[in-house]
């Protein structure tokens, strides 16, 4: 997943996103604690995931703010 592709979502879309990518997370974390975990690098992916997610809402936060604050 890239940041570019996060940046064309809504708002409600990227938080569907992020709800998914915990889950997945969960999942992932019993996964390790059982040890049944096949790829051990899923991890780490689905975090770094999770982080570009909230970036891209930060930053649409931030934009919606600037443009509230230029009309006002």
């Amino acid at each position: 997943m890239k940041a570019s592709e996060l940046k064309d979502k809504s708002k409600d879309e990227l938080l569907d996103e992020l709800v998914e990518l915990r889950r997945e997370q969960f999942n992932l974390r019993m996964q390790q604690a059982t040890g049944q975990m096949a790829r051990p690098d899923q991890y780490r992916k689905v975090r770094k995931n999770i982080a570009r997610v909230k970036t891209v809402l930060r930053q649409q936060e931030i934009d919606a703010g600037a443009k509230a604050g230029k009309s006002a």
